[in-house]
């Protein structure tokens, strides 16, 4: 199987040597950007194209599309001409399955590698759960297959659009709200001059500990024992930063209702 590279942003950067490394024949690289074509293209052996997607190949078996949900319906549209017999798979958590065929295009699928990226850290797929979804019936073995490649079979999963946006959403809270709040946390060290590396240990026995419990049971703070002490001093140091305060009193409000 013949694979093309649609993008070359954060996912692309990963997978492309993931399964080149798994032993994937990737015959292409295309990004709206030569020198993010040409860079990743040259990590991993294979050809770069790039400007208008049409430039790119039309002799691969399978198209993963790695790009912004935003683009990623025009970048279908535009793929499908000269690659009518070929699988199309977008990697997105919460982009409907519906948009191939929209575009006219039967052997559409989903290949959604559920975890964070980023180009300055390359993730271990050995551990990622993949959720794929597909209009052919066969081409779920080919997904399933390619994604076995990467990761345990027990972890590749069959998803449909709504569940898999359901999917996304909970990722939302679990990795981009909290990352946001590392983020408030660490503004809230550098105003009295602290590193933000204390707080990893205690990150780290966060995640831990939810290997074993429920995060609800995993809950602690001044929020779940109802400390209304310590609440209103920490409301009363936040009250020159109101939008801070809000995420506070929202965040408090949510822990202490759901209990």
């Amino acid at each position: 199987m013949k694979i093309s590279i649609i993008g070359a942003g954060r996912l692309a950067t990963n997978l492309a040597p993931a399964l080149q490394k798994a032993g994937c024949e990737l015959v292409e690289v295309w990004s709206k950007s030569q020198a993010s074509a040409e860079s990743l293209a040259a990590l991993v052996g294979c050809k770069a194209s790039w400007g208008r997607v049409e430039a790119a190949t039309t002799e691969a078996d399978i198209y993963l599309i790695c790009v912004k949900d935003s683009v990623l319906p025009e970048v279908v549209r535009c793929l499908h001409a000269g690659r009518e017999s070929a699988l199309f798979a977008h990697t997105a958590g919460s982009m409907s399955l519906s948009l191939f065929r929209e575009a006219g295009h039967e052997r559409g699928a989903v290949f959604y590698p559920m975890q964070t990226f980023s180009k300055q850290r390359q993730v271990d797929f050995t551990r990622v759960h993949f959720f794929i979804e597909t209009n052919v019936h066969e081409d779920e073995c080919v997904l399933t297959n390619l994604a076995t490649r990467l990761s345990a079979r027990e972890n590749v999963h069959y998803l449909t659009s709504a569940e898999r946006r359901k999917l996304h959403l909970a990722a939302v809270f679990a990795c981009n709200f909290a990352n946001h709040c590392f983020a408030l946390s660490d503004e809230i060290l550098r105003s009295a001059d602290i590193p933000f590396a204390a707080m990893l240990p205690l990150i780290d026995e966060t995640v831990r500990k939810l290997q074993d419990l429920p995060p609800r049971e995993a809950q602690t703070g001044p929020a779940i024992r109802h400390d209304d002490n310590v609440i209103g001093l920490q409301r009363a140091m936040l009250l020159d930063q109101p939008g801070l305060l809000a995420v506070y009193d929202s965040l408090t409000h949510s822990i202490q209702e759901l209990g």
